[in-house]
């Protein structure tokens, strides 16, 4: 599977004229069959340019990533980021929150809130068959898992139940209150794990408050936060603008 996408992929790298942003590419939606949930899931992946089977890259799982790509114009990002020598070079897991046989069916309210078996998903089927078919670094020190909303939740989740598969924890308006305040009062309660956080809220009908208290008690238990707020709501005008933030802070040149 690899050595396949990487022969197709600089093949067509090859008929590209150069130009100032760096040449990528993203497969078509993979399937894979969770044993842990009982169906099957979709997902794409975002390969960096110049990338080589000797390489060992560092990856960043991204939930909802349909939207990311859609909506968010993640790979962009990518590529703009790592042209300019913003980011060091990194393999994105684009993970789909719908069903692979009926995309009208969202699945992310019942996967996203501290699910086991959603977690499980990641650390025992995902993640090892990422590591097998891709030139990445095997280690939690070199992982992200981020989402938005919902998602941002999740990624909080995977913070407590995931970290020694994840270090790197993105949380883009974490929602809704309830929630968020649940996850304040775990992480208060819970003994710190080895993480490294980024969140983000909008101050205009996003759960600003809520973020907030969330991010004084982050910080108040000794964890490494980036913390942005933007002057918009709980949308894309909010949320893509701090993609570039959110990738230098787990990927910035050491």
């Amino acid at each position: 599977m690899f050595l396949r996408t990487l022969v197709s992929y600089l093949l067509i790298s090859c008929l590209i004229v150069p130009s100032g942003f760096a040449k990528s590419s993203l497969t078509d939606n993979i399937r894979i069959s969770s044993k842990n949930l009982g169906y099957d899931l979709q997902y794409r992946v975002y390969l960096p340019d110049g990338m080589t089977p000797s390489h060992k890259l560092p990856t960043i799982y991204i939930t909802d990533g349909q939207w990311y790509l859609t909506q968010g114009k993640f790979n962009e990002v990518l590529d703009r980021e790592i042209a300019a020598g913003a980011i060091d070079p990194v393999i994105a897991i684009f993970i789909d929150n719908r069903n692979p046989d009926d995309l009208s069916e969202i699945r992310r309210n019942r996967e996203f809130f501290c699910k086991k078996k959603y977690v499980e998903f990641y650390t025992k089927e995902l993640v090892p068959e990422i590591d097998a078919q891709y030139p990445t670094q095997p280690d939690r020190t070199e992982r992200v898992i981020m989402g938005v909303s919902f998602g941002g939740i999740n990624a909080a989740c995977f913070g407590l139940m995931a970290y020694p598969t994840f270090e790197g924890i993105a949380m883009q308006s974490p929602a809704n209150d309830k929630h968020v305040g649940l996850m304040t009062t775990l992480y208060k309660e819970e003994e710190k794990r080895p993480l490294k956080i980024f969140m983000s809220v909008g101050t205009l009908n996003d759960n600003t408050a809520a973020g907030r208290r969330f991010k004084r008690t982050l910080v108040a238990k000794g964890y490494d936060v980036t913390y942005k707020e933007t002057r918009q709501g709980h949308n894309w005008k909010n949320w893509r603008p701090l993609l570039d933030d959110l990738l230098r802070t787990f990927f910035g040149p050491q």
